[in-house]
């Protein structure tokens, strides 16, 4: 290991100031597969759709409509 590294390069991770937090939910099988199916076609894990997905719906403040 080195006794210094040059990070005058290095870029900010525009990742670094999002907190995520673990949780658990029950989503239907078919929600569920829906987005698995989502995952093999564009090679974007599942549980990152699902996240985007909401994180359109915060960022649109869409309410939900229960029909």
């Amino acid at each position: 290991m080195r006794d210094e590294y040059d990070f005058s390069d290095a870029r900010e991770n525009p990742y670094a100031k999002r907190e995520r937090r673990q949780v658990t939910m029950n989503i239907d099988v078919e929600t569920l597969e829906y987005f698995k199916r989502e995952a093999a076609v564009t090679g974007v894990p599942y549980q990152t759709l699902i996240n985007m997905y909401l994180a359109q719906c915060v960022e649109k403040k869409l309410h939900a409509a229960f029909v």
